[in-house]
């Protein structure tokens, strides 16, 4: 049986966002899972997905030394286990992984790419971020971005030849299974227990949104936007899913400051299920300054919530303005504010774009139609 490595930056990405994936894949290959340990997540991740996994530590920032001691420990584990096919997702993982691959002689050196976070950078961390991203790639064979949008930003910086590019199925990297992301699991009485514990009332109309609680995405422009329809509405609330990031993408103190004491701006921190949410909202609030292609989002729209989303990759493939959600520009306040505004008071449009938005998943991103085809194009390796 032909051997493959998986290589994430953190176990949490190999667990959560390739759920299932490792599975399946170790019915046709020889999968072995590489990551940090994590907490003992590696091991989790080991028992959910059937597969033997290998720790290699490895940081989400720049941190030269230990990032050589890291390509070092992934050499050493790609000649000892001599795999036709590396593959990795997440930034860190990538770069070493990649160099680590070629170095080690792997024939085949696949990176998926889920977002460039170096398209917020200025400066001097821009260009080193930008040739850090062109010697990945250039160590790649191939290269596989997770959204149309994200293939035309790699062509236009110039990362790499078009020929190295595609992109599997029509996007994602793990796509969703809709038969767990779907609003009929959950019943009337669930929900209603649910919302009251949070104080939430049945006239309430609830903006959820799902992540982190960071700059990047969008969060200053949602607490703004939510400030202003405050004064508006009476029954809008807010729901927060997620924790912050303090050490790498802090929020304002007034930006906190309102989180915590606006009494209709309700947080649960991180939640390892988050469907019982979608299940008690009605509308998703994701103002995201750049994704890859946000699970999210595809979560929110299988649960049948209406979406509001920015207009970058990944969500404008997910969401088309009018029908299954709204698309508005990056870093536009007021614009959030008055399409959310426009959902939390007009039902009937509110019901259009939600009674579309699970459909439109369904038909494009069920999750085993991503797998069997990755697994074609491991295949034609």
């Amino acid at each position: 049986m032909q051997k493959i490595i998986r290589v994430t930056t953190v176990p949490i990405s190999l667990g959560k966002l390739l759920q299932g994936q490792l599975k399946f894949m170790s019915q046709y290959y020889d999968m072995i899972g590489v990551s940090g340990k994590g907490e003992g997540q590696l091991d989790v991740v080991s028992q959910n997905e059937g597969v033997r996994v290998i720790p290699v530590e490895m940081t989400r920032k720049i941190t030269p030394i230990k990032d050589l001691k890291a390509v070092y420990k992934l050499y050493k584990v790609f000649k000892k286990e001599k795999p036709q096919i590396v593959h990795s997702h997440t930034p860190k993982a990538g770069t070493l992984s990649m160099l680590a691959a070629k170095l080690a002689g792997v024939p085949h050196r696949l990176h998926t790419i889920a977002g460039l976070p170096l398209l917020e950078a200025t400066g001097a961390k821009r260009v080193l971020l930008d040739t850090v991203e062109k010697a990945t790639y250039a160590c790649a064979t191939k290269i596989y971005p997770n959204s149309s949008g994200l293939n035309d930003i790699i062509i236009t910086n110039k990362y790499t030849s078009p020929k190295k590019l595609k992109v599997i199925a029509n996007g994602s990297s793990n796509g969703i299974d809709t038969s767990f992301f779907d609003p009929e699991l959950y019943t009337e009485e669930e929900n209603l227990k649910l919302s009251e514990s949070l104080g939430i009332k049945p006239t309430d109309t609830v903006i959820i949104y799902v992540g982190r609680l960071v700059k990047d995405k969008g969060i200053h422009e949602l607490i703004d936007a939510f400030k202003k329809l405050n004064t508006t509405s009476t029954t809008a609330k807010l729901l927060l899913v997620g924790t912050y990031e303090k050490d790498l993408d802090p929020l304002s103190p007034d930006a906190e400051e309102e989180i915590n004491t606006n009494p209709n701006i309700i947080t649960v921190g991180w939640q390892n299920d988050v469907r019982p949410y979608f299940a008690i909202s009605d509308v998703l609030a994701f103002p995201s300054y750049r994704e890859g292609f946000p699970n999210v989002v595809m979560q929110a729209a299988s649960m049948g919530l209406a979406s509001v989303v920015t207009d970058i990759n990944g969500c404008n493939e997910i969401i088309t303005d009018g029908i299954n959600g709204k698309i508005i520009p990056v870093k536009d306040a007021e614009l959030l504010f008055k399409n959310l505004k426009m959902l939390v008071e007009d039902k009937t449009q509110r019901d259009t774009l939600a009674a579309n938005a699970r459909e439109s998943i369904t038909s494009r991103y069920e999750r085993k139609v991503v797998w069997e085809a990755l697994l074609e194009e491991y295949r034609a390796l």
